[in-house]
């Protein structure tokens, strides 16, 4: 069936467009994008769109989907249906499963589940090394056969320098993205929060931020050696942007992403134990956070990825120091971001490239533009829809939310993906 969206904002973050526009879909692709009132109905399914922006479908860089192997936390099911109901058509998953998706038979699973939930699109990331042990590399030529579309051991940092060299010199063969997750493990040491006031305060051991920011130096200056695609997961100090900014100026192929926790909460979210608040990196301070928005304005981070991390009350419902790292995100990233919309942190069009064009040209896949011709993956957002964050009603497995009872203005009314609507409120 066709589908004819009328009478909404189309913001185009690939051809810089911002204006009233009707769009028309057939077959799965985008056929026409022309002024309002100039594609006739002909029995076309009608999408009265007044009000609402036509995005590109958001695009999320960074998700744990956690199958195979825990999935009592999340599925891929679960996982892809939390992404539509936030508005996202296509998600990234990390390779940190049971087991590590270091082969292509873990990709082709992983791709298979996809295509059977038929929510959003899932792009495999393969494993750097092999069960990210960071000993030895994984085999990228049959990832990238496979469907992988990026590698990275995140969860774990690649602590061999040398290892790292030959991973981007591998990866560069086959234009593959490194994605860094970049952390000292010996200056985190058993450190389970920001290390600071707060954590003295708390009596927790701290992490600085020298944890992260050594490593964004270390990986960027292998970047430089060996002309490999890097990109700078979920940068959370000021100290990063500033390595990153100095990078990009120097015209080194890097790009990076952030959070919507790194822009939205400090270390003070941790304050009375909070299990839901304890992230990796974790969370900083206020002048880390307004970094992080200024790298946003100003192009120095590529992309907003919510890093959704599912944990059952198992990890989570436990003292502080023994509860797992991570956050569930994919249903309040694009809440969270429209925040800075209202408050002129960042243009409409900035937050959506963030969220939707940045991702898909960091990670070289299909999507981030609503050009004719292309797959119709289409978010419909309601800028001015207040709603309060509830997790229990999310469609994630997980719960683990640390913004649960914020009132967010801003959400995703419809996704389409391929031509097809595949969530509507």
């Amino acid at each position: 069936m066709s589908l004819l969206i009328k009478g909404g904002l189309v913001v185009d973050p690939s051809r810089h467009l911002e204006e009233p526009l009707d769009l028309l879909v057939d077959k799965g692709k985008i056929v026409a994008v022309e002024p309002p009132g100039q594609i006739p109905e002909n029995g076309r399914r009608i999408i009265s769109a007044p009000g609402l922006v036509v995005a590109p479908g958001l695009v999320d860089m960074h998700v744990h989907l956690r199958e195979p192997g825990e999935e009592y936390k999340e599925t891929i099911a679960t996982g892809t249906r939390a992404a539509v109901q936030g508005g996202f058509t296509a998600v990234a998953a990390m390779p940190n499963t049971l087991p590590v998706n270091d082969t292509a038979a873990v990709t082709r699973l992983m791709l298979d589940q996809a295509r059977d939930a038929g929510n959003a699109r899932v792009y495999p990331v393969g494993a750097v090394s092999v069960g990210s042990k960071g000993q030895g590399l994984s085999e990228y030529g049959d990832l990238k056969a496979a469907g992988a579309v990026a590698l990275t051991d995140d969860g774990l940092p690649v602590s061999s320098s040398m290892l790292m060299r030959r991973a981007m010199e591998y990866a560069r063969t086959f234009d593959l993205p490194i994605i860094s997750h970049c952390e000292d493990l010996e200056l985190r040491a058993d450190g389970v929060m920001n290390e600071g006031r707060i954590s003295l305060q708390l009596g927790l051991k701290g992490i600085p931020a020298a944890a992260e920011e050594v490593m964004v130096y270390r990986d960027l200056t292998l970047a430089r050696l060996t002309g490999a695609r890097l990109h700078i997961a979920h940068v959370s100090t000021g100290g990063s942007v500033a390595i990153i900014r100095l990078a990009k100026a120097m015209g080194l192929p890097v790009t990076a992403e952030s959070a919507p926790h790194y822009f939205s909460l400090t270390e003070a979210a941790v304050l009375g134990y909070d299990t839901n608040a304890k992230v990796n990196p974790p969370l900083r301070t206020d002048m880390d956070v307004a970094s992080i928005k200024e790298a946003l304005r100003d192009g120095t981070l590529d992309a907003i990825a919510s890093d959704h991390a599912p944990h059952s009350s198992l990890e989570k419902e436990v003292e502080f120091t023994a509860a797992a790292f991570g956050l569930i995100g994919l249903e309040t990233s694009l809440g969270l971001t429209l925040k800075l919309v209202h408050a002129g942190e960042l243009s409409l069009l900035q937050a959506i490239d963030r969220l939707s064009t940045g991702p898909a040209q960091v990670l070289g896949v299909a999507g981030g533009t609503l050009a004719v011709g292309a797959a119709a993956d289409i978010t419909l957002i309601d800028l001015n829809r207040e709603w309060t964050v509830d997790a229990s009603t999310f469609a994630s497995k997980s719960r683990n939310c640390p913004f649960q009872g914020w009132t967010l203005k801003g959400k995703a009314v419809m996704t389409i993906v391929g031509g097809k609507v595949v969530w509507e409120e």
